[in-house]
């Protein structure tokens, strides 16, 4: 019997929300599957039998993770797959290497906080990686999605949204002095209203996406931080109930992956298992969305301008 919905939150676990659900014959792509919440949500699905696709940019590291799922679960329908969401000839080469539907891509992989840096498309590297690397798999998956039954696509975003929206006249901040706080942000707001614009377009095709806060998890994507500040930190949060670990992270994308009492929703943003409340600010650093990452108008223009990049970048949406 699958866990209700009301019976999980903050603390529960990716295994748990999984419980009771049988995803034989179910095909999923994780991003950034090989550590951290990455790997527990692809465990979590596989033990429910799904197929799972760990894609990360370092083949070596995606296939050792697959191997770990395998040896925990049992399931041998795991497998690791190149993906630099950096570089379009790679997200082109994974899209035409896919065969058959696709019924949950989770865009898990991220950066946080990094220096100033661009892609070789003249991209600011944390929008590149956490918005428009993902923009393009998506799309180019776009047929493989339409051809499953109910397809999800969940998009892990951060309360970290709560210290920008999406600045469309500037997004590579070449006008705008570089602050890595910022572009993370911008990055995760655009998260959201990635899945708000893509459910409006495709929810009539059976495709549907959610975004999430996977809640405050010590992994490797603290790694920009300054080392005194992360240790103190952690010192500040230990015991505190606040920090999860990676298997209570990885809760909310396995929810909005599988979990029938959430499936066919769309254009949502999620927190500890529940969709979170609308606030003027993000409370305790963690909690709540902010109104402009839910605008429908701002996640059109966010699309078009999300396309017409592709289009400059010599990858138009076909």
């Amino acid at each position: 019997m699958t866990t209700p919905l009301a019976d999980l939150g903050a603390h529960s676990t990716a295994l748990e929300v999984v419980d009771g659900i049988d995803l034989t014959g179910r095909t999923v792509v994780v991003t950034g599957g090989a550590s951290g919440i990455g790997i527990e949500t692809a465990r979590a699905l596989a033990s429910a039998d799904a197929s799972v696709t760990i894609a990360t940019r370092d083949l070596a590291a995606a296939e050792r993770a697959a191997a770990d799922v395998v040896g925990t679960t049992g399931n041998t329908q795991v497998r690791g797959a190149h993906l630099d969401l950096t570089d379009l000839d790679s997200v082109d080469a994974f899209v035409a290497a896919w065969e058959g539907p696709l019924d949950v891509l989770v865009n898990n992989a991220g950066v946080m906080d990094t220096p100033h840096r661009t892609t070789k498309h003249g991209w600011e590297l944390q929008l590149a990686t956490n918005h428009l690397g993902h923009f393009a798999l998506t799309l180019g998956l776009h047929d493989a999605l339409a051809d499953a039954d109910a397809a999800r696509v969940v998009v892990v975003s951060s309360s970290g949204h709560g210290s920008s929206p999406v600045v469309l006249d500037d997004l590579m901040f070449e006008r705008r002095a570089y602050d890595p706080g910022l572009a993370y942000g911008q990055s995760k707001t655009a998260n959201v209203l990635f899945a708000v614009e893509l459910t409006r377009r495709w929810a009539d095709e059976g495709i549907t996406a959610d975004a999430l806060m996977p809640g405050g998890i010590w992994t490797g994507l603290q790694k920009h931080w300054d080392p005194s500040h992360l240790e103190d930190l952690k010192r500040q949060t230990a015991g505190s109930g606040v920090v999860k670990t990676p298997e209570q992270g990885a809760a909310t994308s396995v929810l909005l992956a599988v979990h029938p009492e959430v499936v066919g929703s769309g254009g949502r943003y999620f927190e500890d298992c529940h969709e979170a409340e609308v606030v003027d600010q993000i409370v305790d650093g963690v909690h709540g969305v902010r109104a402009y990452a839910l605008d429908p108008d701002a996640a059109r223009a966010l699309w078009d301008r999300s396309v017409e990049l592709l289009a400059e970048a010599g990858h138009p949406v076909r």
